[in-house]
């Protein structure tokens, strides 16, 4: 007794005057949440601020003053580095992170004061992982190069690292995915006769439902050697290396016409500055017919500057040098470029929630696996966190995925859509 009773006087110790106003700070600024309640327990003791009405209580329980101290100074981004260093745990990740994207004018509020230096420093870093051709093979490495065994763990048995189609809750994570690769398949019109060009290969999914399902020839690219090399092996495994080209190129080297493009949540990877670029590469890539289809990861179109102007925890930790577009920006940029035109736009951003958590509790319950490939404990917090994070985004409808179809000029049966409603003029 005597000696827990000695820990924790050492612990409340180690919160000095500082650390205890930096407390004070942020307990008053929860205080004004609206929607939930956080219950904040930490050697000081137990505290819970936040809207006296709500029912949701989330736990956060704090063993480490360096929190208060990462969240004053870099804010969303020193919360999500605390997480990865064990400063703090949650009873409701999710809950958490839903919880505050309710209360997101609040939390630009706090982005100021220390924080404010500390996005300053975060912007100076990302600047410079920008998107040339150098630059943007070191962003997919350090994000790919984790290892195909890695993602093998969590991802369905197709390796689709993008957001599945769910119709029902009892769905499983194979059946959503499948239906997403049916979908892109139906509104492309895909047969025999088409050769599709993929911008960002994954591991292959897609290029191996079309060539397989539908007899489509299909060049793919990645600059993901990870990805290069599985994506080879799997073709080859399918037999379809007749039908399926797999190149390590970036897509901005890609030369020739063909009759249907697909890009699955690359635009992401691209950086806001090459926008123009991509959409008038895609122009040029598609014969005179053509049509193509892009699922991208979106952000409302009214934040869509502030989050250019902003690091947050999946640009500085996860995905370097990405972004994510809004409905507007790239339709603005696709104007600018080419002479494509929408002719269907679906979001099914809450099949990207469900898509999530699979991945999350598929992570989770592999870390023994995890641990074995050799990775530690800050990286198993980390991706913990990634996935909670975005997972919550969706859930709130802060972030969305939509699938974009476009047609070149004389593609004259672009309203043959089966099943689907052509977007109005």
């Amino acid at each position: 007794m005597n000696a827990s009773i000695d820990s924790l006087s050492s612990t409340r110790a180690r919160f000095g005057a500082w650390d205890r106003f930096l407390r004070t700070r942020l307990l008053a600024s929860v205080g004004q949440l609206r929607g939930g309640r956080l219950e904040i327990h930490d050697p000081l003791g137990q505290v819970t601020a936040g809207d006296e009405r709500s029912d949701t209580i989330i736990r956060l329980h704090i063993n480490d003053a360096g929190f208060y101290h990462a969240v004053a100074t870099r804010g969303s981004v020193g919360a999500g580095e605390s997480y990865m260093d064990g400063a703090w745990r949650c009873d409701d990740l999710v809950g958490l992170i839903r919880l505050l994207v309710r209360n997101r004018d609040l939390l630009d509020r706090m982005e100021t004061g220390m924080a404010r230096f500390g996005g300053m420093a975060m912007r100076g870093v990302h600047a410079l992982r920008a998107n040339t051709r150098a630059g943007a093979r070191r962003n997919i490495a350090a994000h790919y190069d984790l290892g195909n065994d890695f993602f093998r763990l969590f991802l369905s048995e197709d390796m689709m690292y993008s957001s599945a189609l769910w119709a029902h809750d009892a769905d499983t994570l194979e059946a959503a995915s499948e239906r997403k690769l049916a979908r892109i398949a139906e509104k492309l019109q895909l047969g025999p006769a088409d050769h599709v060009i993929e911008i960002g290969t994954g591991w292959g999914g897609f290029a191996l439902h079309a060539a397989g399902r539908y007899g489509c020839r299909v060049t793919t690219t990645t600059i993901s050697r990870e990805q290069y090399e599985l994506a080879k092996a799997r073709i080859a495994e399918a037999g379809l290396q007749d039908r399926v080209d797999v190149l390590l190129s970036d897509y901005r080297d890609l030369r020739g016409q063909y009759d249907k493009l697909v890009s699955i949540e690359m635009i992401e990877a691209i950086g806001h500055a090459q926008q123009r670029e991509y959409f008038g590469q895609i122009g040029k890539l598609l014969k005179p017919d053509g049509r193509a289809l892009i699922q991208a990861i979106t952000i409302e179109d009214h934040r869509y500057q502030q989050a250019l102007n902003s690091v947050d925890f999946i640009k500085r930790h996860v995905f370097p040098g990405c972004f994510i577009p809004s409905i507007s920006s790239m339709l603005e940029e696709k104007t600018k470029s080419t002479d494509l035109a929408l002719v269907h736009l679906e979001d099914f951003g809450s099949s990207y929630a469900k898509t999530l958590q699979a991945w999350r509790e598929r992570f989770l319950s592999r870390l023994d696996e995890v641990r074995a490939q050799g990775y530690d404990e800050r990286l198993i917090r980390m991706w913990e966190f990634y996935l909670a994070y975005c997972e919550g985004g969706f859930r709130e409808r802060s972030i969305g995925v939509a699938h974009l179809l476009f047609a070149k000029p004389d593609c004259r049966d672009a309203d043959y859509l089966p099943g689907l409603h052509r977007l109005e003029a």
